[in-house]
């Protein structure tokens, strides 16, 4: 089974990068591929630009790596109540090849933020709008006060009863 994991956020330090890359960890017997959306950064997006330049490559190789996943896990990052510029600029370009962005993968979406709600905002943003564009989204996951809860040099959750939440979702969801 292969596993294709990102953050929706195009920092170097991204937390949500992180928080995926450890909920893609916990499936069994996973080939995990993990992204980085800065391997993907393209131009503003607009019909203009579209028309002057076509199908951007970035865009078409996101869709194939997405293709090639059995299992998506998603963090979006949430910058001022909804996604990054990154991702939706990336998302623009994408699902202007191919309404299917998400391609009826199976996807965990998850999100997280240094604040009490945890990405709370994005993920209900998330959670409504993606299944429009092929998400088949089995299961949501927020991490409140990413600082207090994840440990960054052991690339994990601290807290025994989110990490044992995040956890029984997978076991039950996939």
């Amino acid at each position: 089974m292969k596993i294709v994991a990102f953050g929706g956020s195009n920092s170097t330090q991204s937390i949500n990068k992180h928080l995926a890359t450890y909920a893609a960890s916990l499936f069994e017997n996973a080939d995990i591929e993990v992204l980085d959306l800065n391997d993907f950064a393209m131009p503003l997006f607009s019909v203009d630009l579209e028309k002057e330049v076509g199908q951007h490559d970035f865009a078409k190789a996101f869709l194939a790596k997405l293709g090639s996943a059995d299992i998506l896990v998603v963090s979006l990052a949430e910058n001022n109540n909804n996604y990054s510029v990154a991702f939706k600029n990336l998302f623009d370009w994408c699902s202007r090849i191919a309404k299917e962005v998400f391609q009826q993968k199976p996807m965990l979406l998850l999100a997280t933020s240094p604040g009490s709600r945890g990405g709370a905002s994005v993920l209900e943003i998330g959670r409504n709008a993606l299944p429009r564009y092929g998400a088949d989204i089995k299961a949501t996951f927020s991490l409140p006060a990413f600082n207090a809860n994840f440990d960054l040099d052991q690339n994990k959750i601290t807290n025994a009863e989110l990490d044992k939440e995040l956890r029984n979702l997978i076991k039950e969801c996939f």
